[in-house]
């Protein structure tokens, strides 16, 4: 029986659409999704439908919680968060990251599973760092989970090493990335084989860059 991951990133972020956000936001490295996100998100959630995705397990930034929120409950499956699939913690985009503890994002999203390890962030770290620890965080993550579909909900960084960790051979640049695009990874045999590259079919609002 063939073993499917699915990576998404995360939808359209609210200091994508309004930059002045930033200013005065709490949390400044922690925005949560614009309202186009939100529907882009459930878009997502809609896709996936029938897909057999049986666990579900995302970056703890707002923006993919958020994100793999929805495709939780249209799915009605637990969320478990882990900070391997977290962002690039770039020391020239952000202080050290400031996120919601899990427990307070558990009473909003009560998807959240807490009893999978979060694991911690280690700040700062290198491109190289960043594309080693998403890589090894998806190999983790199939071992973990060996009978179940899994879908990997991270950002534009965590989907290039998560993929990059299944299949060796890709490079950055072969890899789509855009906001909530679907990568499709099927396991056939011992290889893994790209059967979606940054899919957006199921989106009405595209990114625009």
């Amino acid at each position: 029986m063939s073993k499917t991951v699915w990576i998404a990133r995360h939808g359209n972020r609210i200091d994508f659409v309004n930059p002045a956000w930033f200013d005065t936001a709490e949390r400044p490295y922690d925005p949560h999704l614009s309202k186009d996100g939100q529907i882009q998100a459930q878009q997502l959630a809609n896709r996936l439908v029938g897909e057999g995705i049986t666990q579900i397990i995302a970056s703890p930034f707002l923006r993919t919680v958020q994100t793999a929120h929805a495709v939780a409950k249209k799915l009605d499956l637990p969320l478990k968060l882990d900070w391997g699939l977290g962002e690039w913690l770039n020391p020239e985009w952000m202080s050290y990251p400031e996120t919601l503890s899990p427990e307070f994002l558990a009473q909003k999203f009560p998807k959240i599973d807490l009893s999978h390890p979060l694991g911690v962030p280690n700040y700062p770290e290198t491109w190289k760092d960043c594309l080693q620890r998403t890589a090894e965080t998806s190999q983790r993550l199939v071992n973990t989970f060996p009978e179940d579909n899994l879908l990997l909900v991270g950002h534009g960084a965590s989907v290039l090493g998560t993929a990059m960790g299944l299949i060796p051979t890709l490079e950055e640049m072969d890899i789509k990335a855009s906001l909530c695009c679907l990568v499709k990874i099927v396991q056939n045999g011992d290889e893994w084989i790209l059967e979606l590259n940054g899919d957006t079919a199921h989106l009405t609002e595209l990114e625009n860059v």
